[in-house]
């Protein structure tokens, strides 16, 4: 029986520590370009926030917008959302877009955009030492599009969040082992020649039209440092044992990076090394 994935994600801990994701999608959206009548896929597509966003222009002819997550909290989070903001032309399920393949009903061919924001990079993390199993991944995105249909999406880059990263996986190596240590960060962060690769060449039927990455310095949440490392970080303290160790742990990363990502202008507060790979494709 395959072991059950811990779902690290609440709707209250991401608005804490990552309210500014949603926010700081106006470019990856302007490239989505959604227009009255699409019909689009949301891949990881976390409290639906954006999902209510782009239904305002869906509302005004004949489209829909269909958000999948992996995580049951989230999709909790975003059915509520979608509630309260009354719209009628978004919908959610529970669906771990590493596994999209064996999704069938998503498999028809019947969507005119895929869209996701700040997803990719745990998705394809999850088999990040399986070429085969990201491949999939964008065959089965590919096969969910109608022809000439486009996936818009925005991820972590090549060096994002280098200084969380770092601090993450030295001091759970100092505790457990450099290799224990790599076998639970949970990111892949690929360049733009990646992409191209994958999509064009390993997987085909794709063209990249577009692809840019981005540094985008970005300052913490509300949740500060500490909140960043416990939401994002989660994954990588599971190599310790929950107790004494494990806070230590925790502590030790948020104590350097306190350092590490000091505003040391008027303007104070944390900045977080983010960089985004955007990339726009066509289905052949």
């Amino acid at each position: 029986m395959a072991e059950e994935k811990k779902d690290h994600w609440s709707s209250e801990a991401y608005q804490n520590a990552a309210s500014f994701v949603p926010k700081l999608a106006t470019k990856i959206v302007q490239w989505l370009d959604p227009q009255k009548d699409d019909v689009i896929l949301d891949i990881g597509c976390g409290d639906g926030v954006l999902d209510v966003q782009i239904h305002e222009v869906l509302a005004q002819g004949n489209g829909s917008i269909h958000g999948t997550d992996a995580s049951p909290a989230m999709i909790e989070a975003a059915i509520e959302t979608v509630k309260k903001a009354g719209t009628a032309k978004c919908t959610f399920e529970v669906v771990d877009a590493v596994e999209l393949a064996k999704a069938p009903h998503l498999q028809r061919g019947q969507y005119t955009k895929l869209f996701s924001n700040a997803a990719l990079h745990w998705v394809l993390g999850q088999c990040k030492t399986d070429a085969a199993k990201q491949a999939e991944f964008f065959r089965a995105a590919r096969d969910a599009l109608v022809p000439g249909g486009t996936f818009a999406f925005e991820m972590g880059g090549l060096g994002n969040v280098s200084e969380m990263r770092a601090a993450l996986l030295g001091a759970v190596a100092r505790r457990v082992g450099l290799a224990k240590a790599v076998e639970h960060d949970p990111w892949f962060f690929p360049d733009e020649a990646w992409a191209k690769t994958v999509m064009e060449e390993t997987v085909g039927g794709w063209k990249v039209e577009r692809a840019e990455r981005e540094y985008r310095p970005t300052t913490a949440d509300v949740g500060g440092v500490e909140g960043w490392v416990r939401l994002f970080g989660a994954s990588f303290f599971e190599a310790l044992p929950e107790g004494k160790e494990r806070e230590e742990c925790v502590r030790e990363v948020v104590d350097v990076l306190e350092v590490v990502c000091r505003n040391p202008g008027s303007g104070g507060g944390f900045h977080l090394g983010y960089v985004r790979l955007r990339v726009l494709a066509r289905k052949l």
